[in-house]
């Protein structure tokens, strides 16, 4: 059972790198921030933002 986690494990990492090497092989990994920017409705800046303020309170307040 070990050395099936193992394999599928490196098996899982040689597919991602395969991916990521064709990709940039092909140019399809150029991404604008501020063309990507655009494509982000209102609810999710404000949502995410939210979030993010919200992490730094918890983060400065201690973990109790």
């Amino acid at each position: 059972m070990m050395w099936f986690l193992v394999i599928l494990c490196v098996s899982l990492l040689g597919i991602g790198f395969l991916v990521d090497w064709w990709n940039k092989k092909n140019g399809l990994r150029n991404f604008d921030p501020e063309e990507n920017e655009k494509c982000v409705s209102e609810y999710e800046r404000v949502s995410t933002e939210s979030y993010l303020h919200n992490i730094k309170n918890d983060h400065n307040n201690g973990p109790f």
